[in-house]
């Protein structure tokens, strides 16, 4: 009798123990289900990993976590793995986001298999999520991004315009880290914050904004590996700032980004040449996501604003229909109204987040 308690409560303690990427039978539920990053490596999906791993843990479901790596192969792969292991829902951060290819072949294995779908934040077509009844996507509307972005630099820059225009040309010259060719996210983030910061300029009979690199005729530097590092932010910013300075008059007077961690990375490479430091002169630097350390840089003054994706939101809303897929409820049940589009979307909404007001 003696023995057999002893075996129970080790048996307990090794679930209790087993909460880490791979929880799986400790669960209230015998189900895992499998999650796909498309790295891990991406400091606002890691935010999101770590909601989720503990909304999930909360939730009791068991779940096991995949890290493509940036390789959509390796992810495909993963796919096929975890069905093998007989996974009751995929929950995706397609790696492609480029065509509909690697999504659509997911969901083709999702149905052969006859398992629910979720993708999230990285977007998937409409014509995709639809094409399988038990498919659903989580993000954002990423246009609402770039637009809030460019109105908020747009206002900055009017309220600041002498400061700023460093260069004494009655002008703004920016560079724009744009993360990944070809993904949704970045493509509306660079069209609409320059755009709609351009239309607001002129408004108030201000020139438009100047890239600062006559060749460049794209008006943006792209993260060559897709992964909108900080690193490869900070190696261009660096290599920018080689060329281009106070003392030869064309100095870069803005950063946009498309990622905070692209932000963090310029402004490092400017606190290297002397700016962004307390007590020195400043370059504003724009980002989205609201990563804490981007947030840190806000309140201390070393960075002017970013546009909050809300991490935290996305794993609660996935944790929320994972629940309900698994309980034979209705998948949107719970989830608010305004947040869903069309039956097919749930869209997490943004926020400003400024030195204005920051806490």
């Amino acid at each position: 009798m003696k023995r057999n308690l002893i075996l129970y409560i080790l048996i307990f303690a090794v679930c209790i123990l087993t909460v880490g990427t791979a929880l799986t039978s400790c669960g209230r539920r015998g189900d895992e289900v499998s999650v796909f990053y498309y790295t891990y490596s991406d400091t606002y999906i890691s935010g999101v990993r770590s909601a989720m791993d503990a909304g999930l843990r909360r939730a009791g479901v068991g779940y096991h976590n995949y890290d493509a790596g940036s390789n959509q192969t390796t992810q495909t792969e993963q796919v096929d793995t975890a069905i093998a292991k007989g996974t009751t829902m995929l929950i995706v951060n397609i790696v492609d986001t480029g065509s509909d290819d690697a999504a659509r072949t997911i969901v083709e294995k999702a149905r052969a298999a006859d398992i629910p779908l979720i993708f999230f934040n990285r977007s998937v077509s409409e014509e995709i999520v639809k094409s399988y009844d038990k498919c659903i996507f989580i993000g954002t509307d990423y246009e609402a991004a770039g637009h809030m972005q460019g109105e908020m630099i747009a206002e900055n820059i009017l309220a600041n315009y002498d400061k700023y225009d460093i260069n004494g040309d009655g002008k703004i010259s920016y560079v724009l880290f744009k993360g990944q060719q070809g993904n949704a996210e970045a493509e509306a983030r660079t069209k609409y914050s320059v755009e709609d910061c351009n239309a607001l300029l002129s408004e108030a009979g201000r020139p438009e904004l100047m890239f600062y690199d006559k060749n460049n005729k794209n008006g943006y530097i792209v993260d060559q590996d897709g992964n909108w590092s900080n690193a490869a932010a900070n190696n261009s910013m660096k290599t920018i700032l080689s060329g281009y300075s106070e003392a030869g008059g064309n100095m870069v007077e803005l950063v946009i980004a498309n990622s905070d961690e692209m932000a963090l990375g310029a402004i490092a490479a400017l606190a290297e040449a002397g700016y962004n430091k307390e007590g020195g002169r400043v370059i504003p630097v724009f980002g989205v996501d609201a990563t804490e350390g981007a947030v840190a840089k806000i309140r201390d003054g070393f960075m002017t604003g970013t546009v909050k994706q809300d991490g935290v939101g996305m794993a609660e809303a996935i944790v929320k229909v994972t629940e309900n897929i698994l309980g034979d409820m209705e998948a949107l049940s719970g989830i608010d109204e305004a947040m869903v589009i069309g039956g097919w979307r749930i869209n997490i909404p943004y926020s400003l987040y400024t030195g204005d007001d920051a806490e």
